[in-house]
């Protein structure tokens, strides 16, 4: 479904990523996971083109992003995003912050576009809060309204860049359940993140990236077993396990 050949991102002589090569397939989990400062997010947002690759190629179901020409409207509708922090809008209901990228994006009717966000609030527990605004909702909550969000675009892809790190840690394992209720529901989804539980036990595979390289890509039973042969790697999880 994605492809990433010989990725770089430099922000002038600072190289923040090297020479990255990742794929990922239909319906795999994938934790990313490594140092503050390693590059995960940039590689992240270097996706959607958030930020521009400095080198190297981007290939999303068949199209090279960064290609000439790229509609980036209709590629963000196929790769949701989860932000750190939210990003919802704040002049708008938490029902209004679901339907309306909806119409915009993907042309759904009012009624269509409702009923989907409907549906998809209360899957969270979220309907009973449907007509409140954001500044009225714990980080908790917005987060689940940012999840619902994306997933009502329907996107083949839905990254996550560290979706647990701004929240109370009370309420960190609701957001992680909906997390993991997506992933078996068969949604593909790259997840950089801080919660070694979620890469042990909802990842298919675990990437491990420090010094803006990919140093392991492994199975999670693999990555955190106590044979794990990348040195950086076990140095890491002593330190955060």
């Amino acid at each position: 479904m994605l492809e990433v050949r010989g990725l770089t991102k430099s922000y002038g002589e600072v190289k923040v990523l090297d020479g990255i090569d990742f794929a990922i397939e239909p319906g795999q989990v994938v934790a990313v996971i490594g140092p503050s400062g390693g590059g995960k997010s940039t590689f992240l947002r270097c996706l959607n083109l958030l930020e521009t690759p400095t080198t190297g190629s981007v290939t999303f179901d068949g199209e090279d992003l960064t290609g000439r020409g790229v509609d980036l409207d209709r590629l963000r509708s196929r790769m949701g995003m989860v932000f750190q922090h939210f990003n919802l809008f704040p002049n708008m209901t938490v029902l209004r912050n679901v339907v309306l990228p909806q119409m915009n994006v993907l042309k759904r009717s009012k009624e269509e576009a409702e009923a989907k966000a409907r549906a998809l609030l209360e899957r969270v527990g979220m309907l009973e809060r449907a007509g409140a605004y954001p500044n009225r909702l714990s980080g908790g909550q917005k987060q689940r309204v940012a999840i619902v969000r994306a997933a009502a675009m329907d996107p083949k892809l839905m990254l996550f860049d560290e979706p647990t790190s701004a929240l109370d840690p009370e309420v960190v394992q609701d957001v992680l359940d909906i997390m993991s209720e997506l992933a078996k529901d068969g949604m593909t989804m790259l997840v950089v993140t801080h919660e070694m539980g979620f890469a042990r036990k909802v990842a298919d595979r675990v990437v491990f990236v420090d010094g803006g390289k990919i140093a392991a890509d492994l199975p999670p039973s693999e990555f955190f077993s106590a044979g794990n042969a990348n040195p950086r790697a076990q140095a890491f999880l002593e330190k955060v396990l």
